[in-house]
């Protein structure tokens, strides 16, 4: 701390110099009543938030307007070298050292920051007790889409429940976690997450399971045991059938793409349903769920997948629905669905109803250019197959493809095609699987409902 004398001479040497208006916050111009004083000498960062991360004027303003995200690039200032620092809680300041909130920082990521509060947490115990009331609301949230028809949904979405990192999906006594970030990667958060889920819900089992993509990004560990919870602590269960729509399907948590089936088309299954007719084709079914539903209005519905596995568990799922699907055969096919789109155009193969659910062509925003033109090419083919008055569900679950982009890349195939298209339906996921809007990478699904005349 300065002494009295030492702040009179400060001053005085103040009052004989100049301020200059990048200092002083003012425009050229301006003028200055009162000179800015010299910041004092401190042990601490300028901001006065011990151990903070600076950040640049665009990514405070992307925080400020509720986004959660900051990128490596936009980190202005570390408390030390950042490849030295521990993935955990981190202060964020802006350029004068306003403090913008607490985030969860990973090392490894391109997104270092992800913030979880705009206050500042000053200790884990403050995070865990802030993570296990936003677990609460996000399962509270998901009450009323849970009943007799449908025993499975997503639990928790990520950033849309504010829990940057963690998805949470229950398939009626099953309930799979995922920690995706590095920041999360311990004891603690497992152990808070199992217990708040099993307060929740009370499921038979808890099961983490990785994505080993984003555990080469994030440089996970390897849990000890995938279990986190089970009610039968010799044999956890990792398989069960659950309901979507009064229909039913079967999960096994060791195997499948994502954390199971697609629970964020539950809604766009049974809307696919009331407009289909006739003879359909549903392409890139994965386990059957377009194809199902289908076949409760279709006579003949043909499923395409590249996948042999899938298909295999789309045979299971459609014995396990046999009577409620009377009357309807259902056929699948394993194939590449570019390939069979093009021979079956080209022989003038026609069908009423056709559903297109490709997997993301573009993971990345280099990626979409060719996602564009693979869109382009499949509904092509998908027009030229439709017979006057069919129905085309097409969707596409590509964040990086905008709205607008995958409309013009419809317009363009209905074009080729030779084929006026009438716009029925515009859809998204289910609310299970919420948009915020101050987060554009929440809304990522795309379902536009077409009629070909």
């Amino acid at each position: 701390m300065r002494t009295p004398t030492q702040h009179e001479s400060l001053r005085k040497k103040q009052a004989n110099r100049k301020a200059s208006p990048a200092a002083s916050g003012k425009r050229q111009g301006e003028s200055h009543s009162v000179p800015r004083p010299e910041p004092l000498p401190s042990a601490e960062p300028a901001s006065g938030t011990p151990g903070a991360v600076q950040i640049s004027r665009r990514a405070a303003d992307r925080l400020r307007a509720g986004h959660v995200w900051v990128y490596r690039s936009d980190v202005e200032e570390w408390p030390g070298e950042p490849d030295a620092m521990a993935a955990g809680l981190v202060p964020i300041v802006d350029r004068r050292g306003a403090l913008l909130g607490t985030a969860l920082y990973s090392p490894a990521s391109e997104i270092a920051l992800r913030l979880v509060s705009e206050d500042l947490l000053r200790d884990e115990a403050s995070w865990l007790d802030l993570l296990r009331q936003r677990l609460r609301a996000a399962v509270a949230r998901r009450t009323r889409l849970l009943d007799a028809e449908n025993n499975a949904c997503r639990l928790v979405f990520s950033e849309a429940d504010e829990l940057p990192g963690i998805t949470v999906d229950q398939y009626e006594g099953l309930v799979i976690v995922q920690l995706r970030h590095k920041a999360l990667d311990n004891d603690a958060t497992r152990a808070v997450v199992a217990e708040t889920l099993r307060e929740a819900v009370s499921p038979e089992t808890i099961l983490e399971r990785e994505d080993p993509r984003i555990r080469e990004l994030e440089q996970l560990s390897a849990p000890a045991s995938a279990t986190l919870f089970a009610q039968d602590a010799e044999a956890p269960v990792t398989k069960t059938v659950f309901r979507l729509n009064g229909l039913q399907f079967h999960f096994d948590a060791t195997s499948g793409q994502k954390t199971g089936a697609f629970l964020d088309q539950r809604e766009n299954y049974a809307a696919a349903a009331r407009y289909a007719s006739g003879e359909a084709l549903d392409v890139c079914t994965y386990q059957g769920g377009f194809a199902l539903h289908l076949a409760r209005v279709c006579p003949r519905v043909i499923g395409i997948d590249v996948s042999r596995a899938a298909l295999e568990v789309a045979e299971q799922n459609l014995a396990a629905n046999r009577e409620a699907l009377a009357g309807s055969e259902v056929e699948w096919v394993e194939a590449d669905a570019f390939a069979l789109l093009r021979d079956w155009s080209d022989a003038g193969s026609v069908y009423a109803t056709i559903v297109l659910d490709p997997p993301a062509f573009a993971k990345t925003k280099r990626a979409v250019e060719g996602a564009l033109r693979g869109y382009r090419e499949l509904n092509l083919r998908a027009l030229k197959m439709l017979r006057p008055g069919g129905r085309l569900i097409t969707c596409s679950c590509s964040h990086h493809v905008a709205l607008g982009d995958f409309m013009e890349t419809l317009r363009a195939a209905a074009g080729d095609a030779g084929r006026r298209v009438r716009l029925l339906d515009v859809r998204g996921a289910s609310p299970d699987h919420p948009v915020i809007l101050n987060i554009p990478e929440t809304e990522y699904l795309k379902c536009v409902i077409l009629e070909a005349e």
